[in-house]
């Protein structure tokens, strides 16, 4: 059986659970207290070096890190990662947009918001409200006249940016200033489903720490 080495309150790891369920893919879960500095211990860092959540660990002990990654390898062969050379490049596209203008600044501002690390982090605020604007007027754009990402029809780029974007309300943004996404975010919602809870950071008493 598969194992994810997670840690739940993690969008990214979010992700992985979703597509897990969505492709009724049975697995089993090893939570990792990362604020303990469990995620950089040698054990875990044989799994992934970077140390980081999530990692998919396969039948034969093999792994695989980086939430989108594993995404990819998960969807293989299922509707949700096309097999068109075209639009497989567009999934390709949205899922590294993600990891360069939503994930690190919507989530980063996200994690500050929520644990209280907003002032020490002051500095680099302004610049990271700048780029989570960008991120969503870009997102609102493309959205304004396909009802998914790369056209009709929910894939894995859809699931890896709705993570972190659907809760950019957590980061201080206005969602209902961004309409066409505001109006992804409800249709991606409908194709997810319930089950998928979004755990909060004090979920881990050492989050605060």
């Amino acid at each position: 059986m598969l194992t994810l080495h997670d840690y739940l309150p993690s969008q990214n790891g979010w992700k992985v659970r979703v597509l897990l369920g969505l492709l009724k893919i049975p697995y089993q879960t090893r939570l990792v207290s990362i604020f303990e500095g469990e995620s950089h211990s040698d054990a875990f860092l044989a799994l992934n070096p970077a140390g980081a959540v999530p990692v998919l660990q396969l039948e034969d002990g093999s792994a695989i890190a980086e939430s989108n990654a594993i995404l990819t390898y998960l969807a293989e062969g299922t509707p949700l990662l096309p097999a068109d050379r075209y639009r497989r490049a567009k999934v390709m596209q949205w899922l590294f947009f993600e990891q360069y203008n939503v994930e690190p600044v919507i989530g980063s501002l996200r994690f500050w918001t929520l644990t209280g690390r907003l002032e020490r982090n002051h500095a680099m605020v302004a610049g990271k409200r700048e780029a989570g604007a960008r991120a969503l007027a870009a997102l609102d754009r493309s959205l304004a006249e396909t009802p998914f990402l790369t056209g009709n029809d929910l894939t894995i780029a859809d699931i890896a940016i709705y993570a972190y974007s659907h809760r950019a309300g957590d980061s201080g943004f206005s969602p209902p200033d961004y309409p066409a996404f505001l109006a992804w975010t409800g249709r991606v919602g409908d194709a997810i489903g319930q089950g998928y809870p979004v755990h909060p950071y004090g979920i881990d008493p050492h989050s605060g720490g």
